[in-house]
């Protein structure tokens, strides 16, 4: 028994997973990406949360009305934190107080039903860099961030080489990418571009 773990994030051009002084979406969102999101959160999954995101997204759920929300309340949520207590304010919600690589490495072992985080930088880092991330689903919205730009998931991160097993794009100009992520290694020979004495 086994499954897969994804990590969802939306980005700026410029890699922000948010900007300060922009609404939601940067403002961009458009049905297809609605769509989108409300067949992605229809399948069963497993949320995984840090504490920060889980926060937002307790708020989000009751203060905005999106298409996909009452699935975020049903879903079942895991959240890693040190510093939530129990009741956690959101139903269906289970604290771990315990290291996320060792438990997301145990569960991923002990259950078949797919894991899915979205923000949650400095958990996902972690789980990236412990090769954990077996899918990474990056939807770039047609924004560059700038100096408003924050929460940048794969700055200052671990290294990647990327499988691309998807490449959609939703209402004309936002793009869903999802790749496989391999931890990089040695460069190999050959590759890259060639010194005028190497030919």
């Amino acid at each position: 028994m086994s499954t897969t773990f994804t990590v969802d994030f939306f980005s700026t051009l410029d890699g922000y997973g948010m900007a300060h002084g922009w609404p939601g979406y940067w403002g961009k969102e458009g049905p297809e990406l609605l769509d989108e999101l409300a067949g992605k959160f229809a399948q069963d999954q497993v949320l995984v949360f840090g504490a920060t995101t889980f926060r937002e997204f307790r708020e989000f759920v009751v203060e905005y009305d999106e298409p996909y929300y009452e699935r975020l309340n049903e879903l079942p949520k895991l959240v890693f934190s040190s510093t939530l207590e129990e009741p956690l304010g959101w139903r269906n919600s289970t604290l771990l107080t315990e290291d996320a690589v060792t438990a997301i490495e145990r569960l991923k072992a002990t259950t078949d039903v797919p894991m899915r985080s979205h923000g949650s930088i400095a958990l996902n880092r972690a789980l990236l860099a412990a090769g954990l991330v077996d899918r990474i689903e990056v939807t770039v919205f047609p924004v560059i961030a700038g100096r408003a730009g924050d929460a940048a998931l794969f700055h200052g991160g671990a290294e990647f080489d990327l499988d691309l097993v998807e490449s959609t794009v939703l209402d004309g100009r936002t793009h869903k990418l999802v790749y496989i992520p391999h931890l990089h290694g040695e460069v190999p020979e050959g590759v890259g571009p060639k010194r005028r004495d190497e030919k």
